[in-house]
This record gives C-alpha cells, structure tokens and sequence, in this order.
C-alpha cells in the first residue's frame, strides 16, 4: 500500500460516462484506487466497460462523450485538465499499453522512432539523449537495443508487445494502464509479458492497471481485484479472498466458468442470459435477470457496495451476498 498521507497513484471516485443515443450511463458511478506499486485488475465480461474506464483515466473517451465525477493521477484531476496538461500527463504520469502493438504502432517507421517521438515532441529531449532512454528502457523489458533500427515487421508479436511496454515507460509513469495487453500474444508470450509487469511494478514502484477478461491472468498479477458489470463495480477486494469466497453472484458465475486443471472433466458453466441493453433504462440491480439468487428486492432497488462482515476491504454491491458466505466455486 502507499505510505501514510502519500495519494494513490490512481484514485477514481463517483466516475459517470454518457455516450449519445443512449438511455443510461455506460460507466455507473465507478470508484477505483491503485497504489504505487500495486496492481488492480479489472475484470469482467466483454462490454462491462473495462475498457472505457482505462481509458477515461487518460481522458480518452469517444466522440459525443460526457463524463462526470473525479479522476485522479498522482493527485491531479484529469477530467480538469487543459490540452496542454492532457499532453503532459499522456507523456509523463500514466501510459497505456494497448491490446494489440501491431494495431499501435505505424509499420512504416523503425521502432526507435516510436519509442522516442514523444519524448522529443513533448520534452523537447534531444535526439541522442531519447536514443540513449529508449536503449535503457529496451533493456529494462529484455530486449537489445540494436532492435531501435528495426521495423515492427521485423519482430516477434511477443517482442512487440515488450516494446510497447517500453514505449509505455519512456516517461518514467507512475501508473500504467495495461489493455487486455496480452490478448493478442500466444500463451507463451501471455506468460512472459504478465511475468515482466509485476517485475516492472516491483522495480520502478509503478502502480499498475491491469484490465482483462482472464481471471487466471488476474489471479496471477494483481493484488486487488475489481469486477465490473452493466458499467459498474459489483465486487472488489484482495485477490486471494476474492477468488476464494466470491461475495457476489457474477463473480461466482465467472469463477464456475473459468477453465482449470484440477476441476473435475465435465462441462464448463456458463452464464445464462445477456448483459443489459443499454437503450434500456436499469431500475434494480443490472445482474438480476441472469441470477439464480434474485427476488422482488433486486428487480427494484439497485443494490449499494458494502463491505464483508470481517472484511473491510472487501467489498461487494448485492442484497444476497450472505448467501455465498464461506463458498467456493470450485468445491
């Protein structure tokens, strides 16, 4: 955790996210701290808004895009943020490592071209002195700084993506922002990019978001977890408790359809239903239509996050959680 009176490297509070044409919030009132040197993951499934709440960190947002509430980076507020400070933060306090480097980076300029662009455009570094960083920071992910001349053409999709992470460390971030940044590498390279982040975080006392779809990757990375639904988050809390005594339904529903060696040989689970329409206005709890545990009360009143009795820093947002206590999935 961060020492006492430090702020977090990350701290969102209240964060609402409006698209046009659309009849309620795409993210809901999401509340999310990192720490320096700690890593978050955020999962759930496609169109939860992972996504759009990494990227909103960065003020990213599509076209047509409202936001309300506060978003924090090493305690400046970027939704108040001018071009000029939208720059400076893009270039030095947070990066992001998108999900594909092949779709991130121009394949007609050599990579040292890239990792050093920014630097000279927004610093002002001198050319040799960028050279001399993006060697440094090549190394640091375990590559030859000889690669600099190379063309992405030219390099292994796994090589790739340590190369984004280099680029993504150029101005010395005090939080990264990693993108389903695995998703397009083979298992292998999986392995070898999420080995690599935690080195990185461990190092460089970098705070770390870590979006996916993978709990297995989740579990594997992170110290805190966040699982989001319908736009907002159902259930956070330290991996450990969270993937051993899942609070909330959906993380349970997750959990049960998640692949494991040692499960028994049977059907995977899955979850019934769809997730909400969002030309649909929601008046209880978003998952309620596709659980097994829902009543009269979650058709009519969205639940609030409180915490685990016993558990102040787990915290779920469901009427029934009681029901789950002291389970596990996969027993």
């Amino acid at each position: 955790m961060s020492a006492p009176d430090t702020p977090p490297v990350l701290n969102v509070r209240g964060l609402r996210l409006w698209l046009p044409r659309t009849a309620r919030p795409v993210l809901d009132g999401v509340d999310l701290t990192v720490d320096a040197g700690r890593t978050v993951a955020l999962v759930g499934e496609s169109g939860s808004g992972k996504t759009l709440t990494s990227r909103s960190v960065l003020r990213l947002l599509p076209p047509g895009a409202t936001a309300e509430g506060r978003i924090e980076v090493a305690g400046a507020d970027v939704l108040g943020m001018t071009p000029q400070q939208l720059r400076a933060l893009r270039t030095g306090s947070a990066a992001m490592i998108f999900q594909d480097p092949r779709a991130a980076i121009n394949p007609l300029r050599r990579i040292g071209d890239f990792l050093t662009e920014s630097l000279r455009l927004n610093t002002g570094m001198p050319v040799a002195e960028a050279n001399e960083r993006a060697g440094e920071m090549l190394d640091a992910v375990g590559l030859s700084p000889a690669i600099l001349r190379r063309y992405p053409s030219q390099v292994s999709g796994g090589m790739l993506q340590r190369v984004m992470i280099a680029a993504a460390l150029m101005g010395e971030p005090a939080l990264l922002l990693a993108d389903e940044a695995t998703t397009a590498l083979d298992v292998t390279s999986q392995a070898e990019v999420v080995a690599l982040l935690a080195d990185l975080r461990a190092r460089f006392g970098t705070g770390l978001l870590f979006v996916t779809h993978d709990l297995g990757l989740a579990a594997a990375i992170s110290d805190r977890v966040c699982v989001m639904y319908a736009g907002r988050i159902v259930e956070s809390g330290p991996a450990e408790a969270l993937f051993a005594r899942p609070r909330h339904p959906y993380t349970a529903a997750l959990l049960a359809a998640t692949p494991r060696l040692d499960a028994p040989r049977k059907r995977l689970a899955a979850i019934e239903g769809q997730p909400p329409d969002l030309l649909a206005e929601l008046t209880g709890c978003p998952f309620a239509p596709r659980c097994a545990s829902a009543t009269d009360v979650c058709a009519e009143h969205i639940p609030a996050e409180r915490p685990v009795p016993g558990e102040p820093t787990h915290l779920v947002a469901c009427h029934h959680s009681d029901r789950l206590e002291g389970s596990a999935v996969h027993d």
